[in-house]
């Protein structure tokens, strides 16, 4: 059974619950994190969910997220996770961090205190078909204006970390 850390705003840890129950209901606020990697080109590499996910199955997301473990560092935590979901790791540095609750139908919610992290790539990529079921290069004014265009192809973390980054 995964454990996810609960926090406060502020991020100071309070507990530790189930990752399934922290994200049923209006959830129960936890660290996250989410990472944007780029190429040598400027292009982002974004992957959509897999069927399986409990949320927002098969929408379009950043190039991975997931939980840091219990006294894991966010950057650590991401490093783990592109080789776990992607194939490959590299270097991360913190951009920012935000608060976030969104609803996904009546299945559960996000209720995050999330780390936003950046790479840099240019090698292959080999995804976890149980994580990702498609995955690209994509410059981010041609995300953006996909998401414009088709808002609810998009979870919403993607949507508030492209707003922190710049262009």
């Amino acid at each position: 059974m995964t454990k996810v850390v609960l926090v406060d705003k502020n991020d100071n840890q309070i507990g530790l619950e189930d990752k399934v129950k922290a994200h049923l209901g209006q959830g129960i606020l936890h660290r996250a994190f989410t990472i944007l990697v780029f190429n040598n080109k400027g292009e982002v590499l974004i992957q959509k969910r897999a069927k399986n996910k409990m949320l927002w199955p098969l929408v379009w997301e950043t190039t991975c997220s997931s939980h840091p473990l219990e006294n894991e560092t966010y950057e650590r935590a991401g490093e783990r996770r592109l080789k776990d979901e992607l194939g490959f790791t590299c270097p991360l540095k913190l951009v920012d961090k935000f608060v976030y609750h969104s609803i996904y139908k009546d299945i559960g919610s996000e209720n995050e205190f999330c780390v936003l992290l950046k790479g840099e790539y240019n090698g292959g990529v080999e995804v976890d078909p149980s994580e990702i079921t498609e995955w690209k290069w994509i410059s981010l004014s041609d995300l953006r204006k996909d998401i414009e265009e088709s808002p609810d192809n998009y979870v919403p973390w993607l949507k508030i970390s492209l707003s922190l980054i710049s262009a």
